[in-house]
């Protein structure tokens, strides 16, 4: 009898010993499937204090790795968007890809400001920013946008693609909303869903 004890203690210490010991290795195991600090800080949204810039200045933030421009258009700008006469691939954003909101002329919430994603949508280079008038390198019809060195993609002040040209789509738009007069927040939308 003492020696069915003994085997019963045993056999409950080992298996609560295994058990536990599975439980610490297990531990590490399931914590790898969080997502890192380094991804969850890509996925918070950006705060952006607009009352410095000046109309027909620039600047650009990063929102999950990509380059987010924000253009502060000034009235010229906003005219020759609405005067423009230029052949655009995708005019009316019927193909491209942003928000809801984003489906007008000036493909953003409020006229004067443009936010879009800074990376052209051909191959992923960089375009710049041409906002200069008829320059002899953009030709005499140019109303000033965005130009692609990479491989020569040009689109207007509202990020539109032209016809012509090696890119297939608009710029794309980042989901954003606006805080209040002077703060935009890029990752949000008007709900305050992230996304």
């Amino acid at each position: 009898m003492t020696n069915l004890n003994r085997r019963r203690f045993l056999s409950i210490a080992t298996t609560l010993t295994g058990g536990i010991g599975i439980l610490f290795s297990a531990i590490p195991f399931i914590s790898s499937f969080q997502p890192s600090k380094k991804a969850k800080a890509l996925a918070v949204a950006v705060k952006v204090n607009l009352s410095k810039l000046e109309p027909g200045s620039i600047i650009k933030v990063i929102w999950r790795g990509q380059p987010v421009w924000i253009l502060h258009r000034s009235k010229e700008m906003i005219e020759n968007l609405q005067d423009s006469k230029v052949d655009l691939r995708d005019p009316n954003s019927e193909l491209s890809v942003q928000p809801v909101f984003a489906k007008n002329a000036y493909r953003s919430l409020k006229p004067h400001y443009l936010i879009v994603e800074g990376i052209c949508t051909h191959l992923g280079c960089a375009p710049i920013e041409k906002f200069a008038l008829a320059t002899a390198d953009m030709g005499p019809d140019w109303q000033g946008g965005f130009y692609c060195p990479c491989h020569g993609s040009k689109f207007d002040l509202s990020g539109r693609v032209y016809t012509g040209v090696p890119a297939p789509a608009n710029l794309r738009i980042p989901p954003h909303r606006y805080e209040d007069e002077n703060t935009v927040i890029i990752g949000e939308t008007e709900d305050a869903e992230n996304v």
